[in-house]
């Protein structure tokens, strides 16, 4: 599903090198992406093709005005790649039958010579590939001039990597940079706690993949410290973030429905996932007990009628079925199109703000308590309170 659509999987990057000058940047931006769009393949016989086409419509790439991809302090567009692949079965059947005819037509051959099988499989192929439409897919891009923040929607390495190494080559100069939990926790914390952040970090150095990989208690502890404030607390927050929603709205926001635990087991790696409405998280608390820890978790934050839900995955934080408030236009038989489809971008990024403000608001409050005096006395508590769980008594009771 597109970024347009009420459910969607996004990742976020920011994006770090120097832009043109204001007035520049969306005639530049244009031009960019024409040197990138996107050639159809359908009359060929090429297997792949990749580019940039425009979000409302994938069917066009040319880029030949701002208005093709510029909403205001938007940059929006479409990474279209198409494929066409010819399964081996088929292939393996069609090449059989081209070297009976061979034969046939060669009676002093007993077996193809190994050249002209090569010959053969490539013609059988290139025929095969002629007579196949390529299968296109389609992923959005939405960045944010005003934050330097892109939005991705997509969560496949492949496709990331991908995307990352298109933007690079079309935005020579720029390159994106991964939203992780670490760069979230920069940009949400004030600087007396980014002090603290810096001296919590467990990475050695400011490579991405080292801050990832050294940091994931940032994940882990901001699910179970979530899961323990599901059970008992409120799960009412505050409004802590600047954007459209007022400071110290208040908010909720609690874990339900799906839970994935992972941890070393007697086979290596052990995951566990529960599913389905929790009551007491027994099974959850009884797999923390066992030195699981919580990868990934279903999310809700509710704000008045408005209700987001995602599937929140730990290691990266990747916003996986993000489902959000419904974007509802009224409009009338005498609605421009054009005028209605930005009117639902402009609404959908509201909603996308709106929930980006909730998340980032409640990890803060997470970060705060986490890095501060008192989170040796959570810690306590969350112990407790798994030491509790009724379905561990006799683990517990052998300890």
């Amino acid at each position: 599903m597109g970024i347009l659509a009420n459910t969607v999987s996004v990742c976020h990057f920011q994006v770090q090198g120097e832009l043109p000058k204001r007035e520049e940047l969306f005639a530049w931006a244009c031009t960019q992406l024409a040197g990138h769009r996107f050639t159809p393949i359908d009359q060929g016989t090429e297997e792949f093709s990749i580019g940039w086409v425009h979000l409302d419509d994938p069917r066009l790439a040319e880029f030949d005005s701002p208005t093709a991809c510029w909403r205001e302090n938007y940059l929006t567009f479409t990474l279209r790649r198409d494929r066409r692949a010819v399964p081996s079965a088929v292939l393996k059947a069609h090449l059989e039958r081209a070297k009976e005819q061979f034969l046939a037509e060669n009676p002093s051959f007993t077996k193809v010579p190994k050249q002209k099988r090569e010959d053969l499989k490539e013609a059988v192929r290139a025929m095969l590939l002629s007579q196949t439409l390529p299968t296109p897919s389609t992923y959005d891009v939405v960045w944010d001039t005003n934050t330097g923040m892109v939005t991705f929607s997509s969560l496949s390495p492949k496709v990331i990597e991908m995307f990352e190494d298109l933007f690079k080559k079309t935005f020579e100069g720029l390159r994106l940079s991964a939203f992780h939990p670490y760069a979230r926790a920069e940009k949400v914390l004030d600087e007396g706690n980014r002090v603290l952040l810096q001296k919590a970090n467990k990475a050695s150095g400011d490579s991405y993949l080292e801050l990832i990989k050294e940091n994931q208690w940032l994940g882990t502890d901001f699910l179970l410290w979530l899961m323990y404030q599901t059970m008992n607390e409120n799960s009412e927050y505050r409004v802590n973030q600047p954007g459209i929603l007022v400071e110290n709205d208040q908010f909720v926001g609690y874990l339900d429905d799906r839970v994935i635990l992972l941890g070393a087991g007697d086979n290596g790696a052990q995951k566990i996932t529960v599913a389905g409405p929790q009551d007491r998280f027994n099974e959850v608390r009884s797999a923390l007990l066992n030195n699981k820890q919580i990868t990934e978790a279903t999310l809700h934050l509710e704000t008045g009628d408005d209700h987001w839900k995602m599937t929140l995955k730990g290691e990266l934080f990747h916003f996986a079925s993000l489902k959000s408030p419904a974007v509802k236009i009224e409009k009338d038989n005498t609605t421009d199109p054009d005028l209605e489809r930005e009117a639902v971008f402009f609404e959908r990024m509201v909603v996308l703000d709106k929930g980006n403000q909730l998340f980032d608001s409640l990890f803060a409050e997470f970060l705060k308590l986490r890095l501060g005096a008192g989170w040796g006395e959570q810690e306590a508590a969350i112990t407790g309170w798994l030491n509790i769980c009724p379905s561990c008594h006799s683990a517990l009771a052998g300890k």
